[in-house]
């Protein structure tokens, strides 16, 4: 029973952060407009398995050393802000470029392509490998769970991650909505671009010396 609990607190908990917008989302949504369904689904790939890896440092003990090296803290911060900012920063030069060329209403990405950007946007994020930290801190200390219990929520985590981002590829991509923002695409990718900028700010902002 009080296995039970533990998964369903966790699971719940989990999605709360998973339906909060962040890096994760913005690119998401980006990718579904600017490409395809299927970009975002394969971008959705990508983070769930960024959020795989962010659990492996979590039950290894990596997150950790995260939260208690500065440095490394710092190192990952930067890395996380770096690619935003590049992230950011190709969308809005893609809005200019798609401007001179107004014929060009989707462009195309490899699957592995969107794999990599998801994957990236999730794995460099500190704030997700300490999100899970102090989840499973809260919930399981100062007990250990059984094996099977921590595969089971491994499981849980990374396939519901992956099923609500494709759900919001999915929605994105629905012929009318996906009329609406291909209509004003432009305005949409600069915003986009906009806010991963400004992600990244807030991520530089925390960093502490």
């Amino acid at each position: 029973m009080k296995d039970l609990y533990i998964i369903i607190s966790i699971s719940f908990i989990h999605f709360l952060a998973l339906v909060s917008p962040g890096p994760d989302f913005i690119i998401v949504m980006k990718n579904s407009i600017q490409y395809s369904r299927k970009a975002g689904i394969y971008t959705s790939i990508g983070i769930s398995l960024g959020i795989l890896i962010h659990l492996f440092y979590c039950i290894t003990g990596l997150s950790l050393i995260l939260s208690t090296n500065l440095y490394i803290l710092n190192l990952f911060k930067f890395l996380c802000a770096g690619y935003l900012s590049y992230l950011g920063i190709k969308s809005i030069q893609s809005n200019a470029i798609s401007k001179k060329n107004q014929s060009i209403h989707k462009m195309d990405i490899s699957y592995l392509k969107a794999i990599k950007i998801g994957f990236f946007t999730n794995v460099l994020n500190p704030k997700v490998s300490l999100f899970f930290l102090s989840l499973f801190s809260f919930i399981i200390v100062p007990e250990q769970l059984p094996v099977e219990v921590i595969i089971f929520l491994i499981i849980i985590i990374t396939i519901s991650s992956f099923i609500w981002f494709s759900t919001v590829s999915i929605f994105i991509s629905q012929k009318k909505v996906n009329i609406f923002f291909s209509k004003y695409f432009h305005f949409f990718n600069k915003i986009f671009g906009i806010i991963l900028i400004f992600l990244a700010l807030g991520i530089l902002k925390e960093i502490s010396f």
